[in-house]
């Protein structure tokens, strides 16, 4: 028989709380007996924190909690725009960003994520993703309670916050970690720790290391000769989520975030958390319940909330992890791989593969919320379509190469300007970092006091994130790419950050440069600007709704990319040229439409695009 949870008698259940258990109780106490071998104890204890997160919610959020189910499409709409940043970079600390609100407002954005901002060490912190206590913010940030102010204050302007739950592992200074190091039986449970390397040499057959140039493969062996899973990095302690207590403590600490006000929960390394020796320890059916019990706890406790799973594979195998319509999971997911193919066309100037991957999207279920972006905190890696760029004659490891070549500005005619990450001079896997700006040719054109050529990057640049606004779902620029930030390179001179590229394009937000976004003719400007339109064209026609229908088309060019969108009586024509030469795109016959991002009407039968020109091209 399910279980029915009664109210306490010293604790009164609000009506919408008990509703909402009520309705999912039986499959999310399924779902833990065959995890967890019927373990009634802790799902007492689960339903118990549950409760007590409920308790503990303020007004204001369930408040919010009951507009959102009333409109359960709110995060679905074309007026949606997000930004990542580090809260340091970016303002110091949380007052600092609070003091900033304004920009965001200014820049049309409505969605942030603020990038790792938990406690963590100083050193071995891995960017905020090595956490050693999942309540307590980094003390040079702020406090919990900046962090509630500063969400209650970006809810007050109809902003939703994000924030990262690391939930494959934690620091090794997490006082569980301390805790197993010093022998307790029960802390040392919530890992994987060994006496011997039997079983850990088994797992390295099945295994691949996810950095496959770094030592010490997928275990680390500590002081006093105990071996300890470590995925990622040695200072960072895989979970044991075989252990009902890991899987209610750490829902515990989500729940935690929710009532801190966080609206979005990324699901960091998801495809990780459940380990089983004979297999990858990837994507394994225990990793899909667990989602789905968090999405059922999330709908019971906090349903304003969504969850955002990082799972950096290519669209057709992400999917799983939106569940199915009558179980779903993640309510949205990274679309990995289009970012990466993005680039693989700005380098190639073919938009072969970025095509086939569009027709592959387009037969995705229209539900399905991808985020979108340029770029991220992390690295470019060139997770492409090997198999078909096969057949066309590009071979993996030289393709990867003179990828990375053209991005650090070695491949003869590139203006690009990236550093290499985690290169591997045997596998030649290394992957790319840097920012936009620079990536397009915007530094090596102020380099070079090439106006020209500073044009054309800007147009390149302008290009890339109007793309970037024609995919169904949500828009995401990384702080400093509204304003065209180039490459950091002091990061080579601090002692925690030099061994670690990727802080090439993590630099401090210029605000004396950002000012310069309001002065007409500097290309701050015309990067700001161009953004502003595209944003404000984006949210003001339902041809960009999720719901709209999308499909590649020919244009008769593989520099052109052609994506046409309907929704109701609106069609869309998207053209975008990725390359520096002009290109032709012909319609069947003689056409009217109006281009959106001018506002200007045309007639024409010819679209000539100027190199790396777009167009919206509202067809009548």
């Amino acid at each position: 028989m399910p279980e029915t949870v009664k109210p306490k008698k010293t604790k009164r259940f609000a009506n919408e709380y008990q509703t909402r258990l009520n309705e999912r109780i039986d499959e999310l106490k399924w779902l833990y007996y065959e995890l967890y071998h019927g373990d009634a104890q802790g799902f007492r204890y689960l339903l118990r924190i549950l409760e007590d997160f409920y308790q503990h919610r303020s007004a204001s959020l369930k408040a919010l909690d009951r507009r959102r189910e009333k409109d359960p499409d709110w995060y679905r709409g074309n007026d949606i725009v997000g930004m990542m940043l580090y809260v340091d970079n970016f303002a110091d600390n949380l007052q600092g960003v609070i003091k900033k609100l304004d920009y965001f407002t200014e820049s049309g954005v409505n969605y942030v994520h603020l990038m790792p901002l938990l406690q963590s060490p100083k050193e071995h912190s891995d960017g905020g993703y090595a956490v050693s206590d999942f309540r307590s913010v980094q003390p040079e940030l702020g406090t919990m309670d900046d962090l509630r102010e500063l969400t209650e204050l970006c809810h007050e302007r109809d902003i939703s916050c994000c924030l990262d739950f690391v939930m494959n592992h934690t620091s090794d200074e997490h006082e569980w970690a301390k805790a197993a190091r010093g022998g307790d039986m029960q802390a040392r449970s919530r890992y994987f720790f060994f006496d011997s390397r039997d079983i850990p040499d088994q797992y390295e057959q099945t295994v691949p290391q996810v950095f496959p140039n770094t030592a010490p493969g997928n275990f680390t062996t500590l002081e006093n000769g105990d071996i300890v899973m470590t995925t990622f990095y040695p200072y960072q302690w895989d979970l044991n989520y075989a252990n009902p207590m890991v899987f209610n403590d750490m829902t515990a600490n989500m729940l935690y975030l929710a009532n801190a006000g966080i609206d979005v929960i990324r699901l960091d390394a998801v495809p990780y958390i459940w380990k089983e020796l004979g297999t990858q320890c990837r994507n394994l059916p225990q990793v899909h319940t667990i989602v789905r019990m968090m999405r059922i706890i999330g709908e019971i406790v906090c349903p304003s909330v969504l969850l955002l799973g990082e799972v950096v594979m290519e669209p057709s195998k992400i999917a799983p992890y939106f569940g199915t319509v009558e179980k779903p999971e993640c309510n949205m997911l990274y679309n990995v791989t289009t970012m990466a193919t993005t680039w693989n066309s700005v380098a190639t100037r073919d938009v072969r593969l970025l095509d086939r991957q569009f027709g592959q999207l387009a037969r995705l279920p229209k539900n399905y919320v991808f985020l979108n972006y340029l770029r991220c905190h992390d690295d470019i890696g060139w997770g492409l379509d090997y198999d078909w760029l096969s057949e066309q004659g590009m071979q993996q490891a030289p393709h990867k190469k003179f990828l990375n070549d053209y991005f650090i500005g070695k491949f003869e005619g590139s203006v690009s300007r990236g550093e290499l990450y985690n290169d591997d001079p045997i596998l030649q896997d290394a992957r790319l970092c840097g920012t936009t700006a620079s990536l397009c040719g915007i530094e090596a054109a102020l380099w070079d006091k090439d106006g020209e050529a500073l044009a054309l990057a800007i147009d390149a640049d302008i290009m890339l994130h109007a793309f970037m606004f024609t995919q169904s779902g949500i828009p995401v620029i990384y702080s400093g790419d509204e304003v065209g930030q180039l490459n950091d390179y002091l990061y080579h001179a601090d002692i925690n950050k030099k061994f670690d590229s990727r802080y090439l394009h993590r630099g401090k937000f210029d605000w004396k440069l950002a000012e310069e976004r309001k002065k007409a003719g500097t290309y701050q400007n015309r990067i700001f600007r161009a953004l502003r339109t595209l944003e404000t064209v984006r949210a003001g026609n339902e041809v960009f709704a999720a719901q709209a229908n999308f499909a590649p088309f020919e244009t008769g060019s593989d520099q052109v990319l052609g994506i046409s969108r309907s929704f109701g009586e609106q069609t869309l024509v998207a053209l975008f040229n990725f390359c520096e030469r002009e290109r032709t795109v012909s319609f069947e016959e003689e056409r009217a439409y109006t281009d959106l991002y001018t506002g200007k009407e045309h007639e024409t039968q010819h679209i000539v695009l100027k190199p790396y020109g777009f167009l919206w091209a509202l067809v009548k």
